[in-house]
């Protein structure tokens, strides 16, 4: 995620974008940074040209459609449904297709990577970060308090603008996200290719060019007649796959072309095969730099959360995260890698409490324990961007050798590793044959689950904060 020192605060609704427009960029290898083993290079140094919107994607996300469709996963079949704001949504894979018949070859399909965005220079910062806290899925503010949104993240966007340019100068002057992305669609453009499926791909960003509203009206300039939808997130969570999924249910509702083209969405992916073994090749490859691979430390940071929206909103994000882990460790194990390993969330912002344990006091721990190896893995991230490249690479390695730790290693994300980019485009060929038109159906409301007193509760502590936040410059 690229929401370093950006973070998600509990507090419920919508706001216009800032920023200028992007221009395409070029792709070319990505250079993956750890701190033991040196840099790592993408393994796909894939030049094709690519429209400004138009890539390729793989995968399955939950989100606020009614489609239902089912995978086979490594030992374990999950059918999982997340409750958001407006409506429920539960996907699945039907099938383990390694190919395509001809009739789906016929037809015009669209894949719609979604990912976070990222400012590309300094002067992109703030609006970006405006952007980000205008996400009513981002700070979620009570029903009554709901026209503080826009204020509010004006607030927090210029005062936390000069903190986030150190970070994105440190990295460059700018996130690597866009570059990246680029690359992993026209990798995935290719697999897919070699899979007898001809597709149009698209690169839709939350929160900075090209948006997800761009590629939207893409797809529909370019009459595409089957679309599936990836969120580069391996972990469903309302504030990432979630969000992006909410902006394409809301375009749907409104537009009769999307409400009558056959979409799948895929909703987590964590639990592939070909994700999980492509995990475990990294992790087995850095380990092997350290002298004793065996003492070392297994180190996975996983980006965090409010716990409000695991506790109050039903986000699975944090089982998915365990189960993600504990497939990871299987494989390894199966492998005979027995080290230890442990889990924590970083990017932790504001005062309300997220999901624990933090990665910067497990690292103070694991010096007090005595462990002298260690090696970080940034699992819930598929790309560089600065939470791997300043928040892990500088801080935490950082403060790690402060607290005792003499051997620091790093995995480097996936990027356009090519067993991930070819297991991305078997979920997409997986996918096509359940698209259907989505259909939403409204549920319950958080609030409205609760009974009056916690409401009115939330609603109070809510006000509280968000006044909090107006008035203090310094937070």
């Amino acid at each position: 995620m690229e929401c370093v020192r950006s973070g998600a605060l509990d507090l419920g609704r919508s706001g216009n974008f800032l920023g200028k427009s992007g221009s395409t960029t070029s792709c070319g290898k990505v250079r993956c940074s750890t701190n033991l083993a040196g840099s790592t290079k993408c393994e796909q140094n894939l030049h094709g040209k690519v429209k400004p919107l138009l890539l390729s994607a793989s995968g399955k996300a939950r989100g606020t459609s009614g489609l239902v469709h089912r995978s086979q996963v490594l030992k374990h079949q999950h059918h999982l449904s997340v409750r958001s704001t407006s409506t429920d949504v539960c996907t699945t894979f039907d099938e383990d297709v390694k190919g395509v018949s001809s009739h789906a070859v016929e037809e015009k399909v669209g894949v719609l990577l979604l990912n976070l965005g990222g400012p590309e220079t300094l002067n992109d910062v703030q609006p970006f970060l405006f952007n980000l806290f205008a996400d009513p899925d981002i700070i979620r503010l009570p029903r009554l308090f709901r026209f503080l949104q826009r204020p509010l993240a004006k607030l927090i966007s210029t005062f936390r603008a000069p903190k986030s340019k150190e970070g994105y100068a440190s990295i460059g002057g700018g996130s690597p996200l866009r570059k990246i992305t680029d690359e992993q669609a026209n990798a995935l453009k290719v697999a897919l290719k070699s899979k007898n499926l001809e597709a149009d791909i698209y690169v839709g960003m939350r929160y900075w060019y090209p948006f997800t509203e761009e590629a939207i009206d893409q797809i529909k300039k370019d009459k595409i007649t089957k679309l599936v939808v990836l969120p580069l997130y391996p972990q469903y969570s309302i504030s990432t796959s979630g969000s992006s999924i909410r902006v394409l249910q809301n375009i749907v509702k409104e537009d009769q072309y999307f409400a009558g083209l056959p979409i799948s969405i895929i909703e987590s992916w964590y639990q592939r095969e070909g994700y999980v073994k492509s995990m475990a090749d990294l992790i087995e490859k850095e380990l092997s730099v350290f002298t004793n691979p065996e003492e070392v430390m297994i180190f996975f940071s996983a980006h965090g959360v409010p716990l409000t929206y695991v506790k109050d909103a039903g986000d699975p994000y944090r089982d998915q995260m365990e189960d993600c882990i504990a497939l990871i460790m299987e494989e390894l194990k199966s492998r005979g890698t027995l080290n230890d390993h442990t889990l924590a969330y970083q990017s932790r912002v504001g005062p309300v409490q997220w999901l624990k344990p933090y990665t910067d006091e497990v690292l103070v721990e694991l010096g007090q324990k005595g462990v002298k190896s260690l090696l970080a893995v940034p699992v819930s991230f598929v790309s560089e961007h600065i939470e791997t490249l300043e928040e892990i690479d500088m801080e935490y390695r950082e403060l790690a050798l402060e607290s005792g730790i003499e051997n620091w290693g790093r995995v480097p994300a996936l990027g356009c590793t090519s067993s991930f980019i070819s297991d991305l485009a078997d979920a997409v060929v997986e996918a096509l044959p359940s698209a259907s038109a989505m259909v939403t159906r409204k549920v319950k409301d958080t609030d409205s689950d609760m009974d009056m007193m916690h409401y009115l509760t939330k609603m109070f502590f809510g006000s509280v904060l968000a006044f909090f936040l107006l008035l203090s410059l310094r937070l």
